[in-house]
């Protein structure tokens, strides 16, 4: 409909980089994403080799993600009212002594379920509490508004190119020489994004004037969600496909150790694929000039998703499952930056807060019931049906999305004129 719009801004795939303040936060949060995602496997393989649960399993991915379900809304209430720089460096420091935590039980030898899950939940809540907080300040990082979009596909680029980094070294240092030096690595890995932030030389943010009752702005906040369709129906669809694709990433060391029958290594290459898969998508969203598409390209990224999430319950290949995984990596990251990207582009300012943190649950929150449900499913009906019946539900979901998407785009136009991202009548 609007794909040749003369108006769409083209410019360099690197224009938000520009910005110093970005620029040091883009340097700094990718080294520590090496190191977080360092710890993502390395947690899944020693839950795994602790218990070879594919129920533990679940209950540690909702244990990590359960926060996210609650906390969100309150933290976009505050987010709007606090300086929101300062919040998210106290949120990277205790993320470091998190990681640093499960390092020194580990190295000592010490480390228990209990503790697994109770770091786990720290982490949790430490993430409920900085993923809209990041959200909501990239925008005060750029020097220019118009490369609002371009600075949120380039942090899914250094997510996933860390994505694919991360697994590729814990692999082999989880073989070599056991979990918890990928989580000493990725303690220290925070003080670059750390050194980033305290860096940066911001504008003082404009706070307003009348505070009002926290429960009261949290409803002005989800009346402003109900209100807008496009915003309200991209949250749905996050959501929906965020608990039916649980599974996928929580079973990951079990499709790996029993399904393949590997090892830690072949956990890594796993999840690398998915990286590569991921960083695909990054770069392209990166050359794209316009948000212009978005919505209509993230729907059939789903479908993309669920063929080959419940082709991977079938395969029994390393190879196959590996292009499996990048086709995943590529369809799951792709709903996710372009949500993000319209969300961010279409919402008014004084609503950012709590608006990405109502974006924070549908991303982050939807995965803890996913996880459970995923886990108990597993342990009933084993771990490849899963996989096949998770894909199957999210392609139902990319058809109800679909069929919103009429609707959807009479209602984002008028928005889209306003900021001149396609012509007026």
């Amino acid at each position: 409909m609007w794909k040749n719009d003369p108006h769409a801004r083209v410019s360099s795939p690197f224009r938000a980089l520009r910005s110093r303040n970005y620029r040091l936060f883009f340097i700094g949060q990718g080294i520590s994403l090496v190191g977080s995602w360092m710890t993502r496997l390395a947690t899944s393989w020693l839950v795994y080799r602790l218990t070879d649960s594919a129920f533990l399993l679940g209950l540690v991915a909702f244990a990590g993600q359960a926060p996210s379900i609650v906390l969100p809304p309150l933290a976009g209430v505050w987010l709007d009212r606090w300086d929101r720089h300062r919040v998210l460096v106290a949120t990277q420091v205790l993320s470091m002594l998190q990681s640093l935590a499960l390092a020194a039980l580990t190295l000592t030898d010490t480390i228990t379920m209990p503790w697994i899950i109770a770091l786990t939940v720290f982490q949790g809540v430490v993430n409920a509490v900085e993923i809209p907080t990041r959200q909501a300040s990239v925008v005060r990082m750029i020097d220019d508004r118009a490369d609002l979009g371009n600075a949120i596909a380039l942090n899914s680029s250094n997510f996933n190119a860390a994505r694919l980094v991360g697994p590729a070294i814990a692999g082999p240092v989880v073989a070599a020489v056991g979990e918890g030096y990928c989580f000493l690595i990725d303690g220290l890995s925070y003080l670059a994004v750390i050194w980033g932030l305290r860096s940066m030389r911001l504008a003082p943010e404009t706070r307003p004037v009348e505070r009002r009752a926290v429960w009261h702005e949290l409803q002005e906040g989800w009346r402003y969600i109900m209100a807008s369709t496009p915003i309200r129906s991209l949250l749905v669809f996050l959501a929906a496909v965020g608990v039916l694709s649980a599974p996928y990433s929580a079973l990951t060391p079990i499709l790996a150790g029993r399904t393949l029958g590997g090892g830690a290594h072949t956990l890594g290459f796993l999840m690398a694929a998915t990286g590569v898969g991921a960083l695909v998508c990054a770069v392209r969203l990166v050359l794209r000039s316009s948000v212009v598409g978005l919505m209509r390209a993230a729907a059939l990224a789903i479908v993309v998703f669920g063929v080959g999430c419940a082709l991977l319950g079938v395969s029994r290949q390393l190879w196959l499952s590996m292009a499996l995984m990048m086709a995943t990596g590529y369809g799951l990251m792709y709903q996710v930056v372009a949500t993000n990207t319209v969300v961010q582009t279409i919402v008014d300012d004084d609503k950012r807060g709590r608006v990405m943190a109502f974006y924070t649950i549908a991303l982050a929150g939807s995965g803890p019931v996913g996880s459970l449900l995923g886990g108990a499913l597993a342990a009933r009906i084993g771990v490849e049906t899963t996989y096949m019946a998770a894909g199957a539900a999210c392609l139902a979901s990319a058809f109800w999305f679909w069929r919103q998407l009429p609707a959807i785009r009479a209602a984002v136009r008028p928005r889209y004129e306003e900021l001149g991202i396609i012509a007026g009548p």
